[in-house]
């Protein structure tokens, strides 16, 4: 990974499988990233596509940064900026650091899912809005590259109901940590 605005300034659909295998830690607590989703500004599932608002300004702003949103008003979800409007939803990782913190956090203990799953992954790893528009290069966060490209799969998209089609869901291969399993 080059440097973290070089390397996330090109379009979410060429940064998201490269974001497979890489090691996220937030706090010194996460794992190694194994599901990301890519939204582009012209995608409607976008939060972007409709244009700049309070809630997606992040999406808008330098590439590198977090974008934090609350989910059905739940569950806070960790994207990272790209191109502006566009982003990489990182959809599960699978937990190396900080494990005992992520089951207290979550209040369960199978490792599998801790963090499978955007909610389930910010809650694990302490993510919410104080974390919108903070830069990806600097604490809390830690973003290292793996060691050698990682073999992925791209499939559709899940939990959206526009542009379902599109293969921009992308899962390491053979992972046990995605949040639902790839459809044949």
């Amino acid at each position: 990974m080059s440097t973290l605005p070089e390397f996330f300034t090109r379009p979410a659909v060429a940064v998201a499988p490269e974001l497979i295998g890489a090691a996220l830690r937030v706090g010194g607590v996460g794992g190694i990233i194994v599901e990301t989703e890519a939204y582009a500004r012209d995608d409607p599932a976008s939060h972007s596509f409709r244009g700049e608002t309070r809630r997606n300004r992040a999406m808008f702003g330098p590439p590198g940064h977090a974008y934090v949103y609350l989910s059905h008003g739940l569950h806070w979800c960790l994207n990272f900026v790209c191109l502006p409007g566009s982003a990489v939803l990182i959809r599960a990782i699978e937990p190396r650091w900080g494990i005992d913190r992520m089951k207290e956090r979550r209040g369960l203990s199978d490792p599998r899912l801790l963090c499978a799953g955007p909610g389930r992954l910010s809650q694990a790893m302490g993510v919410d809005i104080t974390l919108d528009g903070q830069a990806l290069g600097a604490p809390p966060f830690e973003l290292v590259a793996g060691a050698e490209a990682a073999p992925f799969t791209a499939c559709r998209r899940i939990g959206i109901s526009k542009a379902v089609d599109l293969p921009w869901r992308f899962v390491a291969r053979g992972s046990r940590f995605l949040s639902r399993a790839v459809s044949a």
